[in-house]
């Protein structure tokens, strides 16, 4: 974006940032700037901004952060702040309709206040509806994608297409579109069955004293880290090769949950990288497998 061109911005209605630190927007609290970021006013402002950037200008939509690591050298680019912008949820008999900066909790409680069941597994994602749809994100047996009836999103020249699960190919924490071009996520339907509400809630409560039990909350992470291997899991293994408590700089391989890296204090985005890089070559030496990380990690290094 030429920001000397202050004109050609001065119809949208957010806020435009220069060199916003990532570590704000990302659970690790890590990381480098992003060139530029955007807080949306609404879905119409986000749909003028991605007109009037340029084609090549690579664009990040951000909600919660929670399995994103921006390197230390930053971002190029414009990223797009989501969480708390693209916020409206309603119910509609057995479908809630959830815009894509909602955060997934959310969605599983209103589930289980109007006696709506299948959802309750949300309230275990440290995410965002946008980036449950993204990772087909999932918890105690239960997948984003499995109780979803279509999607809204966004393409890069701002223009909106309703799409179904059949356009994509849908896998373990894998979602790939059919279709060409970029686009994002900024809504979704969900269909869920009749539930019983108080058994919702009970199921709720229980996931998450398990999540507050098993996961180190109290320090930053960005949730699992690698994906569970087929008929495995990646924390089983890493806890295997003894990893448990290494650290690099100011990240550690969490003694509590061995699929954890968390953030002791002042850990950088470089620091975080390396445990992965350590964890993942130590399961591959010891037991031959290759595991595949659930984080997207982006930018530069520094």
């Amino acid at each position: 974006m030429n920001m000397s061109e202050p004109t050609k911005f001065s119809a949208l209605r957010g806020e435009m940032r220069s060199r916003e630190p990532m570590a704000r927007h990302v659970s690790w609290r890590a990381g480098g700037c992003a060139e530029h970021a955007y807080v949306p006013a609404d879905l119409a402002d986000l749909l003028a901004l991605l007109r009037l950037l340029p084609p090549h200008e690579p664009v990040h939509m951000v909600g919660l952060g929670s399995n994103l690591l921006v390197r230390d050298g930053g971002l190029r680019g414009t990223v797009v702040l989501l969480h708390g912008i693209l916020n409206r949820v309603d119910v509609h008999g057995d479908v809630i309709r959830a815009e894509a900066g909602v955060a997934a909790p959310k969605v599983a409680r209103l589930a289980a206040m109007n006696g709506l069941g299948g959802a309750e597994f949300l309230a275990g994602i440290p995410g965002t509806v946008g980036g449950a749809l993204a990772m087909n994100a999932g918890c105690y047996g239960g997948e984003t994608w499995k109780i979803v009836a279509g999607v809204t999103m966004v393409d890069r020249g701002g223009a909106l297409h309703e799409r179904g699960p059949g356009d994509f190919d849908i896998g373990y924490r894998s979602v790939k579109p059919r279709h060409a071009g970029e686009e994002w996520f900024v809504a979704a339907r969900f269909r869920l069955p009749r539930g019983d509400a108080a058994r919702s809630r009970a199921t709720i409560k229980e996931l998450l004293a398990r999540r507050i039990a098993s996961q180190p909350l109290a320090q930053p992470n960005a949730g699992s880290v690698f994906r569970n291997p087929p008929n495995d899991f990646a924390a089983r293994l890493i806890d295997a090769c003894g990893l448990k408590g290494t650290a690099v700089g100011g990240a550690m391989i969490s003694p509590k949950h061995a699929n954890f890296i968390v953030n002791t204090g002042g850990a950088s985005a470089a620091d975080i990288e390396a445990l992965i890089e350590i964890a993942r070559a130590a399961v591959r030496g010891r037991f031959g497998i290759e595991l595949e990380s659930e984080v997207r990690i982006i930018g530069e290094k520094a």
